[in-house]
C-alpha cells in the first residue's frame, strides 16, 4: 500500500473531521493572478456540500463571480504525526435568495455552537437582519483530498522529530 493510501481518510473520517472543525480556508482566484486565501466559518452537509455567508461586496465574491472554481482547506495538528487535513476542489455558487441566506447563516451558527438546531424560529428575525448585506455561498466538491498522519508508524514520523 502506498504512503498516500495509508494516510487517506475514509468518508466517515472526513465527515467527522469537517463537522468537528470551525474554520475553513477558502482560496479563490484573484484578478491579479494570485490566489486569494481567507479564513471563514462554515457548515457542511453529510454529502460534503459546504455553506458560508459573506458580504456581497467582498473580494471573494468578486473573485467567484469571475471564476467559480475554489479550493477549500481545513487542517489541524502541531506535530508531524498529528497533521490532518481535508482539501476540496469545489465549484462555488453565490446565492442571494433571502431564505437561502438565512438558512446558510443558521447552519453556520449551529455548526459553530452559537445556536441549537431547534432555535431557528426564535432567531428568524435576527437572522434576516444579519443577512441584509450578505450572500450565501454554496460549494459543491468536485474532488476531495485528505490526509491523517496519525495513521503513520515508523520512520516517517521520526523525520521531523
Amino acid at each position: 500500500m502506498s504512503l498516500r493510501d495509508r494516510i487517506r481518510m475514509t468518508d466517515e473520517e472526513i465527515r467527522d473531521f469537517l463537522h468537528a472543525s470551525r474554520t475553513m480556508i477558502i482560496v479563490s482566484n484573484g484578478n491579479n493572478g494570485y490566489p486569494h486565501a481567507m479564513p471563514m466559518w462554515f457548515a457542511v452537509d453529510d454529502d460534503n456540500t459546504v455553506h458560508m455567508t459573506t458580504y456581497g461586496k467582498s473580494q471573494k465574491v468578486n473573485n467567484i463571480k469571475r471564476d467559480p472554481r475554489v479550493t477549500l482547506l481545513v487542517e489541524s495538528g502541531d506535530r508531524y504525526e498529528e497533521l490532518k487535513g481535508v482539501m476540496m476542489y469545489a465549484r462555488a455558487e453565490i446565492i442571494e435568495d433571502p431564505e437561502a441566506k438565512v438558512d446558510a447563516m443558521f447552519k453556520v451558527s449551529v455548526a459553530r455552537g452559537d445556536m441549537k438546531a431547534d432555535q431557528r424560529a426564535g432567531a428568524a428575525g435576527q437572522l434576516v437582519q444579519a443577512t441584509a448585506k450578505r450572500v450565501a455561498l454554496r460549494f459543491t466538491p468536485e474532488k476531495i483530498v485528505s490526509w491523517d498522519h496519525s495513521k503513520l508508524t515508523g520512520s516517517h514520523t521520526r523525520l521531523y522529530e
